[in-house]
């Protein structure tokens, strides 16, 4: 009667974030990029007369636009990019629902599967009901801690004619609107998923729709407003390009109060703390699911660069993919080794984990380090994540997929190694003074993720609603949580 009574109010609240669900158009300084993204092409406003109570007020209106083939081409490619970019991100979500499923026990595979779904759904809906008013609230709120710009739900860019062609072009559009939401609730979801991993084998499914519903709709957007909504994060010369801090940390610490609020999993750790391996079911899994991930980087970090059109943007593009590829290859590389050294024979999971390392520790930074700066990043990244996966299991900490390890400690390394070999932003004049906004920033939205999300993981224990009970744990969550097995000898 709990779960039912539960189920219904998380539904009410669903709805409730929505008074009325009004349509309105992105505001141009609401795109993720709007200070980036230049506005060509777009003519002096002409003046028009309005007669109010037969006084003559002048206002100014912008004329219409004049579509040129080029500004055509830029729109067309921007576009068409970033849809596919989104779709690499998007594809991400099966990268870690393998991963999961492989680093996990056989009779967890519906649930591991169901939430990875879930994520993305919720993530969809309440990332266009209130996230995205938050994360970007507009000019308003430019250098400051909070706004919001009301719910929104995407528009045409232009009104089309009945041949098809476009009878009002878009006003200054260098992409779509609808490309650039899919892109952005991407992310988000990314950020929920994450936590998947580290709460896996004894969370009570509703629960973690509760939590999965807060991140992606409240928790992730206000932080994302500080940097990329052009909060006081922005303000203050933070950067992160594609998401180490703002995602990966977010998502990582997120997992490590759930971790911890949960406990470990039954039979995880001996009476006086001695560690009792529970190796994953399917190895086969986890590697193909590393290996889409690495693919779906492609569109996390090359895609976060959002304007592609012409060769100055290409070889960017193109640029932060091989910083990309160097990172998760330097800390796979390390990661191997020092699991070699460590344990006496080469660890196919540490090396995985390591490549994972790599990728997340260079998102801050692929667009600003050189080739050999993004080489070291991952090798560090890969003996961190190797070390922190060792020091969870001394502390009696259960993350059964390393998600702490890799998007937590990496993504803040990542925030760090951009202050320490990151070229200088516009206004600061220092490589001192530059690590230690990164140091600020990356600290306090650790915090900020870590912070509310135990508090959301403690009501969710004070309401018998977090962890399922020992009986069920053993059973395993896909018959006691949704009646079905994965495998069937049939």
């Amino acid at each position: 009667m709990l779960k039912q009574l539960a189920l219904g109010i998380a539904f009410v609240l669903l709805l409730g974030f929505s008074p009325g669900l009004p349509t309105l158009a992105y505001a141009d300084d609401a795109s993720p990029a709007a200070a980036e993204a230049p506005a060509e092409g777009t003519p002096e406003a002409a003046t028009t007369e309005v007669v109010v109570a037969e006084e003559t007020v002048t206002e100014e209106a912008p004329a219409a636009v004049e579509w040129t083939h080029e500004m055509d081409f830029e729109y067309t490619i921007n576009t068409l990019i970033m849809f596919v970019c989104a779709v690499l991100v998007l594809f991400m979500q099966a990268g870690f629902a393998m991963v999961e499923v492989g680093l996990n026990s056989q009779k967890n595979t519906v649930n591991i599967l169901f939430k990875n779904v879930m994520d993305l759904c919720i993530g969809a809906l309440l990332f266009a009901v209130i996230g995205y008013g938050l994360m970007y609230p507009g000019g308003d709120y430019e250098g400051k801690w909070f706004g919001f710009s009301g719910s929104s739900f995407i528009t045409r860019d232009a009104q089309m004619s009945e041949d098809g062609t476009w009878a009002e072009p878009p006003s200054s559009a260098t992409w779509s609107n609808g490309a650039d939401f899919l892109f952005q609730v991407a992310f988000a979801a990314t950020a929920a998923t994450i936590v998947s991993g580290a709460v896996a084998g004894r969370m009570n499914f509703i629960g973690y729709l509760v939590y999965s519903a807060i991140l992606t709709g409240l928790i992730y957007p206000i932080s994302g407003m500080w940097k990329w909504g052009g909060g006081i994060a922005a303000a203050e010369g933070f950067q992160d390009f594609a998401g180490s801090i703002v995602v990966h940390a977010v998502g990582g610490f997120a997992g490590l109060a759930g971790a911890l609020m949960l406990g470990a999993r039954i039979g995880r750790f001996t009476e006086d703390g001695k560690s009792k391996p529970m190796p994953g079911h399917n190895l086969t899994f986890a590697a193909l699911g590393v290996f889409i991930l690495w693919v779906g980087w492609y569109g996390f970090n090359p895609g976060s660069q959002l304007t592609y059109a012409g060769a100055t943007n290409a070889e960017a593009t193109v640029y932060i993919a091989v910083t990309t590829t160097f990172s998760a290859c330097a800390g796979a590389l390390a990661a191997m080794i020092a699991g070699w050294v460590l344990f006496g024979k080469p660890d196919l999971t540490m090396a995985l984990n390591g490549a994972l390392a790599g990728l997340v520790g260079i998102t801050a930074n692929c667009d600003r380090v050189t080739q050999i700066e993004s080489i070291i990043i991952g090798l560090v990244a890969g003996l961190l994540v190797v070390g922190a996966i060792i020091l969870l299991e001394k502390l009696c900490i259960d993350d059964p997929v390393g998600a702490f390890p890799v998007h937590g400690v990496c993504g803040l390394w990542g925030g760090l190694a951009t202050g320490i070999f990151g070229d200088l932003p516009d206004g600061i004049d220092t490589q001192a003074a530059f690590f230690m906004v990164q140091l600020k920033w990356s600290i306090i939205i650790a915090i900020w993720a870590f912070g509310t999300m135990m508090a959301v993981f403690g009501a969710l224990k004070a309401a018998g609603l977090l962890r399922v009970t020992a009986e069920e744990e053993m059973q395993g969550l896909d018959l006691s949580e949704h009646g079905m097995a994965a495998y069937t000898l049939s």
